[in-house]
């Protein structure tokens, strides 16, 4: 029976103001625009159809399957607070909630995980649905619920999935979101019910743009065909441990007990009797956490550049999840004990950076028990995923925890061996692992596709045209077997072994202390994160996770032989109380900003060799070293003014070297000047940082960009080159003109800081090769030394923000170039401007920039727009949860007219944050809308 309303919506309609759009939307788009302007139906349309999906917030709604009276509380941001006197009516209430105010966002991701996005969109998306059909993500989440996860776990699952399934109930498409009307004009798609599944497969999502280091695996094996082994090291530095410090720094592995330590004692660890959630153990056998060679195995390296090519397309086309498809992907966390703060208690900051999506990847609400019992047992508030039950990031009554991706290698991809009859393994030809998968298609013909698996995983390369014809053009050295039908790519990743990791949500929602903390974290399997915590008296890092260990001599820095059985996984994963962790350390503060864990000397195995380099953590642990070293003590206000810190760390290091270059012409000279007093400091309306980051983009395109291979390059950006060269651009006689082949967002040198590191390691050679670049268009002088370089790249980015800004540099500003715009995930990303004006929202000119804490990220290769950003940011004040602060990138509902559709992202973009109740008493002073959902 559909539920019954006594009440009307205390709704009103806002004012009005990814990656590729697909084929088969533009359809879809230009019915839209009739829709909703009105062409068909008059009037009817842009009025009734946007107001019927707003949900209703005020008087009662009758549900089915309730066992007692929810009380859904929002405030002036449409914010949701659910109090209940259950576990299964909380969990039943938050997928009602959600789906009134997101079902159409929860719907498209469930198609994507499950690879049925043509069901919706059309043949357009077919080759995305192919590939993530191959992947199998729907197909591993449902071995996790029916084999792994617990009793409790289903159960909650269940009571969600009923109450998106009562808010569906006898609802029309257009009842749920405008954009289902669109889609009713193309074909007869409705939304199926809510299944379990359907909200475990997001987590293969979320660890999917989470999964560590397999784009710098793709790239270093692309490098080959144009660098040899010492440019291709002199582009992944090593760590650099003397001056950017690491995660954990008063703990290290005792060889003696097998575990990790707290240095002096084990004390804290907290893994006791919990069991974790690896499988196997052993010894260390994977080599030192540190940089690999630069090219590895001659087979897997000279093997795969077409391959690799035609790979990163198919990974650059899936829809984007919650991040830049593995580009970028970064995040800032850090605790401060509280000796060093203003309460006297902890405070806990944390701001996920992901890729800008509309509405937001997250959700804010909270989940309240009326009494916390054993019938009961929740009491937490934070960020969620629409479409998953429980709170990912925040706080309960007595702790606070945050995430940060740690970047830890839990993907090989593998050269393979193919012949008619399978793969070769061990000098033998074993048979593929195979199934059958049917995508149907609206307004067209199903297709079927056969899956094949080696024993390394899926192979991806059937899913390319260009992957087809692995190994034709192939160059493989003596170790390679023969070529016969050529090679294909297959994938390891422990993401598609079931997990446990929605365990460890709601393990983590209702944990105490360190101890119940640190055993719900060993849950959290895939993908692995850094997790900061802090109660009351304490604060603590743990990383957790599935992270395999290698054969000896296997890094898993680039693509291995298949064909190899010592190349291999082990079928061993670092056991839980191996891994690193720290508890109350004696500095009184942790920073977490995807730097490397523990020092390579520390630690016997290999978590990866591509960490972050650490430029975010180490200014972020200078600010808070200056406040506790000047005597001062932290605030809340003082972590958030730490969010929004927009110091270049680059421009300190390249500006007084630019300074002291002379210029002859006026106009160049006049650009110069503005670094002169400049406090390197990106703020949105600065001059300054508009042209430092243009000669920063310019420098990073002559040393290396023109001089990487078309693969790693923009799109549409052509270079004339010596084919017989490995030194990358050639002058003006050559007659070969290659064009790159990479979206803007996902070319190389993006900017960030392992190109800081490249840079800085190069200052000092001032005759390096990479210095050297034929003379340019016009009079754009050659280079032949570093300091003529930096003087070409100052006169290429006075003559480029010119043709972007104007001739007047007092007009220039860094937020004119720096500019977000929010894009609807589906129906906004292409078609007629109308369109998009309704969807979409922005600019937003920005402050911040790359490895900046403000983390406002852009790819230098590609422009200086945003193309990822501090998602959330919040700060949890422990000595009282009620003045504890924190902001959503967009805003709570998914309607494109909804008052809470962008409503917080102007106060974001200014660096502002909302107040985040907590307590009985101040939820209900901050409410604006009550509903009582009633059995």
């Amino acid at each position: 029976m559909p539920p019954t309303t006594t009440a009307s919506s205390g709704q009103q309609p806002g004012k009005s103001g990814r990656k590729k759009g697909r084929r088969a939307r533009l359809i879809v788009l230009v019915l839209v625009l009739a829709l909703v302007g009105g062409v068909a139906y008059g009037g009817y349309w842009s009025v009734s159809t946007v107001r019927a999906s707003f949900p209703q917030t005020k008087g009662s709604i009758e549900l089915q399957g309730l066992s007692g009276p929810v009380d859904v509380k929002r405030d002036s941001y449409g914010i949701p607070q659910i109090y209940a006197s259950s576990d299964e009516d909380l969990f039943m209430a938050q997928g009602y909630v959600q789906a009134q105010d997101r079902f159409y966002e929860m719907d498209v991701r469930r198609h994507m995980t499950s690879g049925r996005l043509s069901e919706m969109f059309g043949k357009g998306q077919v080759e995305d649905d192919e590939f993530l059909r191959t992947l199998g993500w729907d197909r591993v989440a449902k071995k996790e619920y029916d084999t792994k996860l617990s009793a409790s776990t289903k159960k909650y699952l269940q009571a969600y999935s009923k109450g998106v399934n009562a808010y569906l109930e006898g609802k029309s498409g257009e009842e749920i979101s405008l954009e289902y009307a669109a889609l009713g004009f193309v074909n007869d798609y409705k939304p199926a019910k809510w299944t379990p599944v359907d909200s475990v497969a997001w987590l293969k999502a979320m660890a999917w743009d989470l999964r560590g280091n397999m784009d710098d695996e793709i790239d270093r094996a692309l490098m080959t065909s144009r660098l040899g082994p010492k440019q291709i090291a002199d582009l992944y530095p090593e760590y650099p441990y003397s001056r950017n410090r690491t995660i954990v720094q008063e703990g290290q592995y005792n060889e003696l007990t097998g575990t990790f330590e707290q240095d002096g004692s084990s004390q804290g660890n907290g893994l006791s009797g919990s069991g974790g959630s690896t499988s196997g153990s052993g010894t260390a056998t994977g080599g030192t956490t540190g940089t690999s060679s630069s090219t590895g195995t001659g087979t897997a390296g000279s093997a795969l550049q077409s391959q690799l090519s035609g790979l990163y397309d198919a990974l650059g086309d899936l829809p984007t999840a919650v991040g830049v498809n593995g580009q970028g992907i970064g995040s800032n966390s850090w605790v401060v004990a509280g000796e060093h703060t203003i309460t006297g208690h902890p405070l806990l900051a944390n701001d996920p950076h992901l890729s800008a999506s509309l509405p937001s990847v997250w959700y804010q609400m909270g989940l309240h028990c009326r009494t916390v019992s054993s019938k009961c047992q929740y009491d937490v508030t934070g960020y969620t995923f629409a479409g998953m039950p429980g709170v990912v990031i925040g706080h309960n009554g007595k702790i606070a925890w945050g995430m940060t991706n740690s970047g830890v290698d839990v993907t090989d991809l593998y050269l393979e061996k193919l012949s008619g009859d399978g793969y070769l393994y061990d000098g033998k030809t074993v048979p593929f692992t195979t199934r059958e998968e049917t995508i149907k298609v609206a307004g067209g013909a199903s297709k079927k596709i056969v899956v094949r698996e080696t024993n390394n995983g899926p192979l991806l390369s059937d899913r390319s045209s260009e992957l087809v014809k692995v190994g034709k053009k192939a160059t493989v050295d003596n170790a390679a077997p023969d070529r016969g039908d050529g090679y294909g790519v297959a994938l390891r990743w422990t993401a598609l072994d079931p997990g446990t990791t929605m365990d460890a949500v709601f393990a983590m929602d209702k944990a105490s202390n360190w101890s119940e903390f640190r055993a719900a974290a060993a849950l959290f399997d895939v993908p692995s994160q850094n997790l900061v915590y802090a109660d009351a008296t304490n604060i603590g890092y743990t990383l957790p996770g599935r992270i395999p260990i290698r054969a000896k001599g296997d890094d898993g820095s680039i693509p291995a032989p298949g064909w190899d059985p010592k190349y291999r996984w082990t079928g061993k994963y670092i056991p839980q109380d191996e891994l690193p962790y720290e508890y109350n350390p004696e500095r009184g503060y942790i920073v977490t900003a995807n730097q490397a864990v523990v020092d390579q000397d520390k630690y016997p195995y290999t978590l990866t060799t591509d960490w972050g380099y650490g430029t975010r953590s180490q200014r972020i642990t200078d600010l808070i070293e200056q406040k506790i070293k000047g005597g001062g003590k932290i605030s809340t206000d003082d972590m958030r003014q730490m969010q929004l810190d927009n110091s270049s760390e680059i421009a300190k290091l390249l500006v007084p070297k630019l300074l002291k270059i002379d210029i002859g012409d006026k106009d160049v000279r006049e650009a110069q000047e503005l670094l002169e007093g400049w406090d390197y400091t990106q703020d949105a309306d600065s001059a300054a940082a508009a042209y430092f980051n243009a000669v920063w983009r310019n420098i990073l395109k002559l040393a290396f960009g023109n001089k990487l291979p078309k693969e790693l390059r923009v799109k549409g950006q052509c270079l004339r080159v010596d084919p017989a060269s490995t030194t990358g651009p050639a002058d003006d006689t050559e007659k070969v003109r290659e064009c790159g082949q990479r979206d803007a967002d996902q070319a190389q040198p993006d900017g960030g800081d392992r190109w800081f590191e490249v840079v800085r390691n190069l200052m000092d050679d001032q005759n390096s090769d990479w210095w050297k670049t034929p003379k340019g268009v016009g009079d754009r002088p050659e280079a032949t030394n570093r300091d003529e370089l930096f003087k070409r790249a100052m006169i290429d980015a006075r003559w480029e923000l010119t043709a972007k800004l104007g001739k007047d540099i007092d007009t220039w500003s860094w937020g004119r170039l720096h500019r977000l715009f929010l894009k609807n995930q589906t129906l906004g990303t292409e078609g007629p401007g109308f369109v998009q004006y309704l969807l979409n929202r922005g600019p937003w000119k920005l402050s911040g920039g790359e490895a900046t804490v403000n983390a406002t990220g852009w790819n230098a290769a590609g422009g200086y727009g945003v193309v990822w950003v501090p998602s959330m940011r919040m700060v949890v004040n422990l000595g009282d949860l009620d003045k504890s602060k924190w902001i959503n990138l967009t805003g709570a509902s998914g309607h494109a007219y909804s008052a809470h559709y962008t409503d917080q992202t102007g106060k974001w973009a200014k660096g502002e944050l909302l107040d985040w109740s907590f307590s009985d008493a101040a939820v209900d002073k901050g409410t604006k809308d009550s509903l009582v959902l009633k059995p």
